[in-house]
């Protein structure tokens, strides 16, 4: 299953532009707020997992944050990072892996996931991901998640995914993680249409 996950990721984003993938946005206004809202200091450590092209890094990086990290499946994803970022990209740590099986010396103040986390759909799969959030931040770690919400799509990308509430969100990360913020917001993708997404702000108990 392993190699699979990676090959059709690697497959994305070697055949598809940018603005060619649903859940492409210029400008992840969102994202961006709710890390403004941690207000941590430009030096914290903020991993974006699943981040692919996106454009959060260029974002954060304009804001003066300076210790960030970027972390996708796919080789071809963060080579389109790098690119794009050019001269930028010395301030980021590019990570290749899948975010399950990810473990760091480092630990995050601020993990943020936008359209990673639904394509878990096993039980086992989903609570590995738990245990990797709380594994690999800090003690007073934010963590924002950003997924599809039951009004959302069934698939993405030609994958089945899960959607959320904000009552099944608190079933996996509520034990360790309090909620600070919770709301659902459409998504326009580039192909005019609409996935409704919900984003949650956690904050390590």
């Amino acid at each position: 299953m392993e190699n699979t996950k990676k090959e059709h990721w690697e497959t994305v984003f070697t055949t598809k532009a940018e603005n060619e993938v649903s859940w492409y946005q210029n400008e992840p206004k969102t994202s961006i707020q709710l890390i403004q809202a941690c207000k941590v200091a430009k030096y914290a450590k903020i991993i974006d997992i699943g981040g692919g092209d996106s454009y959060l890094i260029d974002s954060l990086l304009d804001l003066g944050y300076t210790n960030l990290f970027l972390l996708d499946i796919s080789d071809a994803a963060i080579e389109r990072a790098k690119k794009r970022l050019g001269d930028k990209a010395k301030n980021v740590t590019f990570i290749v892996s899948d975010s399950l099986h990810f473990q760091s010396d480092e630990k995050f103040d601020v993990w943020h996931d936008r359209a990673s986390f639904h394509f878990f759909t096993e039980a086992n799969d989903i609570e590995q991901y738990r245990a990797n959030v709380i594994a690999n931040t800090n003690q007073n770690a934010h963590f924002i998640i950003g997924t599809f919400s039951e009004d959302g799509p069934l698939k993405c990308s030609g994958l089945p995914i899960t959607q959320y509430s904000v009552e099944t969100m608190e079933a996996v990360f509520g034990e360790d993680f309090e909620l600070e913020n919770c709301f659902t917001e459409d998504h326009e993708t580039p192909f005019d249409t609409v996935q409704n997404f919900i984003f949650c702000h956690y904050k390590k108990r």
